[in-house]
């Protein structure tokens, strides 16, 4: 392939990535060992180059403009892919290091994958993970992401999907809701029940209910005064203080129904499920970092 980098522009690359993880020229300049008119003058070729600003620059701070937060998301994914393929031929990497990304819905987050990271790192010591809790689709290459959990994962050929589980969906209720009002033993009467909504972050359209009705699939549209957004624990916590009914996942609120606070109701009509997948872009080497949570995780859902 022909040469488009020179050592001069590499280099720049790297003072400017230290720069926007330092947040000053100054504070780069000393963990580089260099001075900071050097780091400037990086920036400065960089933007020259570019044909855009890189940073907004006061008297006492710099801050990434939006082209120069998406350039430097890009360029630390691509020196950390430089740093690991030096560690995999030079024989270094022996062990998972480096800095892992995830991103991960605030459910799944929060009862699945968030317990597990204490054992996992006591497992890679050397590997920091950064989570991100959110329910919006991610762009992989332009935010930096190694892999995300989602939902109902759309078919996309530049990433690997693996199957995390299907989560079992159920309607609770609290006892005193179901005293107050009367528990429901017909699909047809959440007509006249209070449902707890959940609008979907992605499309702003409210979700449906899932059962299984004689051997068929039903979805039903249900109605109620109540109305959550992007996060499902909203709708349990509702339902949990007599506000109506909920569907939810399983895996979610088994404490809830152990300890009696929530009860299941139309189990004749359960059974439905949602898919929850691991994602992660396709790598000709992957990051060992990246290989050893993926093993762990799915080791770990085999009890899910």
């Amino acid at each position: 392939m022909r040469r488009q980098f020179d050592d001069v522009l590499l280099g720049s690359i790297e003072l400017f990535c230290l720069a926007a993880e330092e947040g000053s020229f100054t504070a780069a300049a000393l963990a580089a060992g260099v001075t900071p008119a050097a780091v400037s003058r990086s920036v400065g070729r960089l933007e020259e180059r570019l044909g855009t600003k890189l940073f907004v620059r006061t008297t006492r701070s710099i801050r990434l403009t939006e082209g120069g937060r998406s350039y430097y998301e890009q360029c630390r994914q691509a020196l950390t892919q430089l740093v690991d393929a030096e560690r995999e031929v030079m024989g270094k990497q022996q062990e998972p290091s480096g800095t892992l990304r995830i991103s991960l819905p605030t459910t799944y987050g929060h009862h699945r994958i968030l317990p597990l990271l204490p054992e996992f790192r006591r497992r890679y010591p050397k590997v920091q993970v950064e989570a991100h809790l959110s329910n919006r689709n991610i762009d992989f290459v332009g935010e930096g992401y190694d892999m995300a959990v989602r939902v109902r994962a759309q078919p996309d050929s530049t990433l690997i999907a693996r199957l995390l589980e299907d989560a079992r969906l159920l309607v609770v209720a609290a006892p005193e809701y179901l005293q107050r009002i009367g528990t429901p033993l017909v699909l047809d009467d959440l007509q006249q029940h209070e449902c707890i909504q959940f609008e979907l972050p992605s499309s702003g359209r409210r979700i449906t209910w899932l059962f299984s009705e004689g051997g068929k699939e039903r979805e039903i549209l249900t109605d109620g005064g109540y109305l959550c957004s992007d996060d499902v624990l909203g709708g349990v916590t509702l339902a949990k203080h007599g506000a109506g009914l909920f569907q939810t996942y399983r895996f979610i609120v088994e404490r809830e129904l152990a300890e009696g606070s929530l009860v299941e109701v139309l189990q004749p009509f359960a059974g439905r499920s949602r898919p929850f997948t691991l994602l992660y872009p396709q790598h000709k080497h992957m990051p060992l970092r990246l290989r050893a949570f993926v093993n762990f995780i799915m080791e770990k859902q085999q009890a899910w």
